[in-house]
């Protein structure tokens, strides 16, 4: 591996571990680009996934207290969308994933572009707890199929008008959850290569420290500017995957 390939991987892992700690998702979004230019795409996609779920643990532990306020809601994300992985997984053969992304990549961008302009923010307060369950599920099954796992999810939360520790302790129990599920079906698969793993070990320090100035910025913004980040990285997210699949 060489000096180049190395730096880029460390680039990555600085871009991926800061938007983790800030927003408690979209590592991929902002790693995966860098790292594809050193690694093959199946290796660089089993990096972040993995260096997204051992990262993660460093935002779970930020919002600990968040985590034990409302169990109940985040089970009827988190069981619904490990139940939707195996079903995305499964249907890979029978759907244009491609064509899957990129109207996923249209709502992103619609919602995205719509609400970071305006002044008021969406506010949905109600109890919805079929719509969460149904939303997990989602989650689950894009995150089998195409490995757009908190793709719908950026959406929905940031609609919630909640504080910006349960905000984040519905979004990164989750991506752990989900993206566990994903690493543990890679390794099956056989994509840790001594070459993926060693590219891991060279980001996994650059990203825990990136991580760490993410979750410092993350404590000192307010909860409205939380969910305008993530409107914010809706947009984003729509654009990354808009640009993927086109070119």
């Amino acid at each position: 591996m060489s000096w180049h390939d190395i730096a880029f991987i460390l680039a990555g892992a600085l871009a991926g571990g800061f938007i983790n700690g800030l927003a408690g998702t979209g590592t991929a979004l902002f790693a995966l680009g860098f790292l594809m230019v050193a690694l093959d795409p199946i290796s660089a996609v089993g990096v972040v996934t993995l260096m997204s779920v051992v990262t993660g643990m460093q935002g779970l532990w930020e919002i600990r207290k968040a985590l034990r306020y409302n169990v109940a809601r985040l089970m009827r994300f988190i069981l619904p969308g490990l139940a939707g992985v195996p079903v995305g997984v499964a249907l890979l053969t029978f759907i244009n994933a491609e064509i899957l992304k990129l109207l996923i990549a249209g709502l992103l961008i619609l919602y995205g572009g719509f609400f970071s302009f305006r002044r008021n923010l969406p506010k949905f307060e109600r109890r919805t707890p079929v719509l969460d369950s149904m939303m997990g599920f989602s989650g689950g099954f894009l995150g089998g199929m195409a490995g757009l796992s908190g793709a719908l999810l950026v959406i929905w939360c940031s609609m919630r008008p909640w504080p910006k520790a349960e905000t984040r302790a519905v979004l990164q129990p989750f991506n752990v959850s989900i993206l566990g599920t994903t690493t543990a079906m890679l390794w099956w698969r056989g994509v840790y290569t001594s070459t993926t793993m060693t590219a891991f070990l060279i980001a996994l320090p650059a990203s825990f420290l990136a991580v760490q100035v993410g979750l410092w910025m993350f404590r000192r913004i307010s909860d409205t500017a939380f969910r305008r980040l993530l409107i914010g990285l809706s947009l984003l997210l729509g654009l990354g995957l808009l640009v993927n699949v086109l070119w």
